[in-house]
């Protein structure tokens, strides 16, 4: 029996379950873009499968809609793949466990995929039906959103006609959004200089676990600890009272979600080790006050490892590796004055890892303002010039910027107020959505983005009301019946 057996909306719910089966995390894509040609084709619709795995499949308008505007319903297929510490499970080939709680759909152990799943839920369910009214719809679904919108970058103008998109990414009812954050993708790479580890130091493993992370957009707000910059902050402390060696390092697993985990292994002289215990021991106090209110379960932990394969980081390696995890900015940089509580621009050290022989630490940058992204990604690159280690920029994504008038966003606001008898939120976004791209790419496209209540995204835990959904959907339908 499946789970979402029952649900409503009962088609919705049975394409999202589906899709929750195929393993579909950033650059594992093919299968499920796949699934959607296959479908797309079996409906007897019109399908595009470009090089990048975008897919796009046409439908005819309902009758008496032949006349109106096209309109393109766009989500993407990937999510990011998160998961506890002890589990088990294989985001590249298990299906996503998921579970009934209340009004919630929630994965326990790992991210849901409602972001961007149930929009494509939706628009699977959309297409297979035979009695909803609605324009010719584009339905497109593109690749490697959260790894930096590189399928919505790579997608031809020739493939699409509509100049009227709703984009179903966001994650609050009662709202619409019509302008998002711009975002930028850095990385800096230190190189590794190896040294023998002393026999006189005892190896051990250092652990920063219990910190709710969550999404680099929507929780950068929150003032949730960032596993890695307490790791460098744990580093720096230790490397001025005890001669530690550093023999291993890594942290978080996605840039655009704050990191929850870091570890790391040093060499410590026995004669140091009780002290180094009573430090950690000391930090951990002082975080536990500093983030009580956020992060209230954050533990470090020291566990003594047998094993002599490790070679340790030269003194100079060791404190590049510290210097940047200390001085890299993290956090909200601005807030925006023209919109009360949005964050204007931010910056989340999201990623750092041992690769053979040298140490990667990415970055993930929002701003609404192009000219203060540019302004915090000179400060990372002019930070790794003076250390001397490389700078690289990744990835960029363009800001979707407010328009004065919009054909589609006035639909919405009679519906949702004739629906509800009350008033749509209209609003910004600090997460970055591929609406800017869009704009960039298509022109005068007329854009809105909407979406049903989530919860924890890009974290173990994510979850997806189910009333909400309902009335999402029941919303999307009255809206495509409208534009006509």
């Amino acid at each position: 029996m499946r789970v979402l057996e029952g649900l409503k909306p009962e088609r919705v719910m049975y394409y999202f379950e589906e899709i929750s089966k195929i393993p579909r995390c950033s650059y594992d894509e093919q299968r499920i873009s796949n699934y959607l040609v296959n479908l797309g084709k079996n409906l007897g619709l019109e399908v595009i499968q470009d090089e990048a795995l975008n897919v796009i499949i046409k439908k005819p308008a309902y009758k008496g809609y032949e006349n109106s505007p096209i309109v393109i319903l766009q989500g993407h297929m990937d999510m990011v793949g998160e998961k506890t510490n002890d589990s088990n499970h294989n985001f590249s080939k298990d299906p996503i466990k998921m579970e009934i709680d209340g009004d919630y759909i929630i994965a326990r152990e790992t991210t849901l995929g409602a972001d961007n799943g149930i929009a494509v839920a939706m628009a699977l369910a959309i297409l297979e039906s035979k009695d909803i009214p609605h324009p010719t719809l584009e339905v497109l679904i593109t690749s490697n959103e959260e790894s930096g919108m590189s399928g919505a970058e790579a997608l031809s103008p020739s493939n699409i006609e509509g100049k009227i998109l709703i984009n179903i990414d966001s994650e609050e009812e009662g709202k619409i959004l019509v302008s998002c954050a711009g975002g930028e993708r850095n990385i800096i790479t230190i190189p590794i200089e190896w040294k023998e580890l002393s026999e006189k130091k005892e190896l051990y493993e250092l652990i920063v676990t219990g910190l709710k992370g969550g999404h680099s957009g929507m929780e950068i707000n929150k003032s949730r600890g960032n596993a890695n910059k307490i790791m460098g902050r744990i580093l720096n402390t230790l490397n001025r009272n005890v001669d530690i060696d550093l023999c291993y390092i890594e942290g978080g697993s996605k840039s655009n979600a704050i990191p929850r985990y870091a570890k790391i292994i040093v060499g410590i002289p026995r004669s140091d080790i009780e002290e180094t215990k009573g430090i950690i021991s000391n930090i951990e106090k002082d975080l536990k006050f500093e983030l009580n209110s956020s992060d209230k379960d954050i533990k470090l932990g020291i566990n003594k490892i047998q094993n002599n394969r490790y070679r340790a980081f030269s003194k100079d390696t060791k404190e590049k590796i510290i210097a940047s995890l200390m001085l890299l900015p993290n956090g909200v940089h601005s807030m925006s004055m023209d919109i009360e509580g949005l964050v204007e621009s931010s910056n989340n050290v999201g990623v750092i890892k041992t690769v053979e022989d040298e140490i990667a630490i990415e970055i993930s940058i929002r701003s609404s303002v192009g000219t203060l992204k540019s302004y915090i990604s000179n400060q990372i690159r002019l930070l790794a010039e003076i250390m001397e280690i490389k700078w690289e920029r990744l990835s960029s994504y363009p800001a979707w910027e407010y328009s004065k008038e919009s054909y589609i966003r006035d639909i919405f606001k009679e519906t949702y107020k004739d629906i509800y008898g009350k008033d749509i939120d209209i609003t910004a976004i600090h997460a970055g959505l591929e609406c800017g791209l869009f704009k960039e790419k298509f022109g005068d496209m007329d854009m809105v983005s909407f979406g049903p209540n989530m919860y924890g995204v890009h974290a173990p835990g994510e979850k997806l009301s189910i009333s909400s959904t309902e009335r999402t959907y029941e919303l999307l339908l009255k809206v495509l019946e409208r534009i006509k």
